[in-house]
């Protein structure tokens, strides 16, 4: 099964480790995150880095982020059908702490992953095999 991210936090992935620049090392643990996160209960299967996309028509996020041009999109599989759902993907993420101003287009008030308010959510996930 096939699942994409889309965020509004900057989850580029940069490699950079410790003592490297630090907007890198940042970036890089946002998007370190993103993987633990998921690994709490499948283990992804790489497909491609997240990449800086224009939001796609069908995507909403929060209504304070109505002029938001781009996001980040990240695509990844999981071996078993079942083992993971959007509500569960959701419920995981809602909360988890990121690294901001990075390279976002918003200003976050919390430095959180938000799958939960529908005035502020800034992470949504789909369902690409349907």
């Amino acid at each position: 099964m096939r699942f994409s991210l889309y965020t509004l936090v900057d989850i580029t992935e940069t490699r950079a480790r410790r003592g490297e620049d630090p907007k890198l090392m940042r970036q890089q643990q946002n998007f370190s995150t993103v993987l633990q996160t998921i690994g709490l209960r499948v283990n992804p299967t790489y497909v491609d880095p997240p990449k800086i996309i224009n939001i796609p028509e069908k995507i909403e996020f929060g209504k304070i982020y109505k002029n938001i041009k781009k996001c980040w999109k990240y695509t990844f599989d999981i071996e078993y059908e079942g083992a993971i759902n959007l509500d569960m993907l959701s419920d995981d993420f809602h909360l988890i702490p990121i690294i901001k101003d990075l390279d976002e287009e918003i200003e976050l008030e919390i430095t959180a992953f938000d799958t939960k308010n529908p005035d502020k959510f800034n992470i949504l996930f789909r369902e690409e095999d349907k």
